[in-house]
């Protein structure tokens, strides 16, 4: 298989609690800092939201690739991914996700079925599955 890209980032400092986040091409720089929830400052982003967006992103374009070889036509395109770290009774973080993908010019049937196969298609989904429980809720656009 073809290397097709491959995303280069530099964390340093105290990483999630006041590092910083630049990638190779100088488009990504921010600081790192705990929400709020865990005590920390809130100041600046986490991880958790890093990844929500890159998999929301992620999600949509395998949403769209879902639709095109359906030859469904959609009107809009929406996404809130919630990443969820939960610290369990035995110490351990883990991580869970909610996708809730609002599609346009399709019922919720469609939507979900949609949504359904953009799972399948989607690298971050693939590179989560059976290691972090997804709740896929695809809904109509209003």
């Amino acid at each position: 298989m073809a290397v097709s890209y491959t995303a280069v980032v530099d964390v340093d400092g105290e990483g999630r609690n006041g590092g910083r986040v630049r990638s190779s091409d100088g488009l990504l720089e921010t600081g790192l800092a705990l929400p709020k929830e865990l005590g920390g400052s809130g100041a600046a982003t986490n991880p958790e939201q890093l990844l929500a967006a890159g998999w929301a992103a992620c999600f949509l374009g395998a949403l769209r690739r879902a639709a095109t070889s359906r030859n469904i036509r959609l009107t809009s395109t929406a996404i809130t991914a919630e990443v969820t770290l939960t610290h369990g009774d035995d110490g351990e973080f883990t991580l869970s996700a909610v996708l809730t993908p609002v599609l346009g010019g399709v019922d919720r049937s469609t939507a979900q079925e949609l949504a359904d196969a953009a799972h399948q298609i989607c690298p971050y989904s693939k590179a989560t599955r059976g290691n972090v429980p997804v709740v896929i809720d695809a809904r109509a656009a209003a």
